[in-house]
């Protein structure tokens, strides 16, 4: 992606975050046409290994689709891949800045990771898989899920192809007007008082990076 360095973040801590807050990620891959394929769909990130290392020691991202989806046979013949992911965002009024000879801007945190897949069709890997997702978004759900009827689970784990995405490369792009000094603290209200999710989430953002002072401090 276009990524001017005031943007860019090479801290893997934040695109960590960012992954793990924002879980739901589009696959992309090309199909047969060699056009681009996306599925979207919620991807458990295993940081061991550090940002963007090789296939054996980097981060790992664990997901499943559908088998009636043909994206996992495009990953089985094409294993290269890109995934990202899209945090907070909200529109950016001109108002912020002091002066009148501004224009609006659209901020956004995102991730993109160049990745190899690896297809996990056991069915004991992709229960694995799924107490990774179930930890993530319902806990209480895996007591439900294991007192189902053995074969009904099994028919539902057919169902789905699994796979692991090792990480090559990671870009993180964190949009929030570092370069504007001059608009932070109306940024920072102005995005406080909206009443959208993507705003408030930005204004935590801002907080989190330093662009202004913790509220309350």
């Amino acid at each position: 992606m276009y990524l001017p360095p005031q943007f860019a973040s090479s801290d893997p801590a934040l695109a960590h975050a960012l992954m793990r807050e924002h879980p739901l990620a589009s696959l992309i891959s090309n199909d047969d046409d060699g056009l681009p394929y996306v599925t979207h769909l919620p991807l458990h990130l295993v940081a061991e290994g550090g940002a963007g290392g090789d296939a054996e020691g980097g981060p790992r991202l664990l997901g499943h689709c559908a088998r009636a989806n043909p994206h996992w046979r495009y990953l089985q013949q094409r294993p290269r891949a890109v995934v990202t992911f899209m945090g907070p965002q909200a529109y950016l009024s001109p108002a912020v800045y002091p002066d009148l000879a501004r224009v609006p801007t659209w901020n956004y945190l995102a991730v993109h990771a160049t990745v190899q897949a690896r297809l996990l069709d056991e069915a004991e890997a992709k229960d694995a898989l799924l107490k990774h997702l179930i930890a993530d978004h319902e806990p209480a759900y895996a007591d439900q899920w294991h007192g189902l009827d053995a074969d009904w689970r099994q028919g539902m784990l057919r169902g789905i192809v699994a796979f692991e995405l090792s990480v090559e490369a990671l870009q993180c792009k964190l949009k929030l007007n570092q370069h504007r000094p001059e608009s932070h603290a109306a940024m920072l209200q102005a995005y406080r008082s909206a009443d959208n999710d993507g705003a408030r989430g930005l204004a935590d953002w801002m907080q989190r990076l330093g662009l202004v002072p913790q509220e309350g401090v």
